[in-house]
């Protein structure tokens, strides 16, 4: 994939694009030419990763590819599943193609790597989280439920853990479920800190 259209799908992910002219668009990516932002934009259409309409500015990120049953979903870095050590990375690092028939249906999703054995005793469409997995999150589902598994990201740092609300101790508590002992993370309510969205299946590594 060219380097302006790999540009183009992180700030699609990161920032709604509709709206923008193509060089307000090519200031986001370091591109003066419009002529090639609007070029990048047809062939990522083409592709598949977006649909792109520039007489309304209408673009919008989709998960279909141009051709057989299958989506692709981006990978954009790596959650660690024990101590927080691994740090969440923004930047889009590959595509995982995977079938339709298997892919979640609805949501905004990407694909985290999980590392670590902190969750290996979690259930997730009957499967659990182990070291080298690959998780599906929802970008749009911010607002969990107790018993939800949720990435959330504290200091910089991405974790994926079983989201319990403690209302009566005014706290969150984000929760591993693992063979081995490894302390929870407890979070004040008025804490800032970032859900990015909701574990919604395993793809077993």
């Amino acid at each position: 994939m060219h380097k302006i259209q790999e540009k183009l799908l992180k700030v699609i992910d990161r920032d709604n694009l509709s709206g923008m002219t193509l060089r307000e668009i090519g200031k986001l990516i370091g591109e003066e030419s419009a002529q090639k932002v609007k070029h990048h934009l047809t062939q990522l259409t083409k592709k598949g990763f977006i649909t792109y309409s520039p007489v309304k500015r209408e673009i919008k990120r989709t998960l279909e590819i141009s051709k057989g049953g299958f989506v692709s979903l981006p990978i954009v870095g790596a959650a660690d599943c024990g101590p927080a050590t691994i740090f969440a990375e923004e930047n889009i690092t590959g595509y995982l193609k995977v079938s339709k028939k298997i892919a979640p249906r609805g949501g905004k999703l990407f694909v985290l790597r999980a590392e670590g054995d902190s969750m290996n005793r979690s259930q997730i469409n009957g499967k659990n989280i182990e070291d080298g997995d690959f998780v599906v999150v929802d970008s749009e589902q911010r607002t969990p439920e107790a018993g939800h598994y949720v990435i959330s990201v504290i200091d910089e740092v991405a974790n994926i853990k079983k989201f319990i609300p403690d209302p009566q101790n005014e706290r969150i508590i984000l929760k591993s479920e693992s063979t081995k002992d490894f302390l929870p993370i407890y979070i004040h309510e008025s804490d800032k800190y970032e859900l990015s969205g909701r574990v919604v299946d395993v793809i077993k590594k």
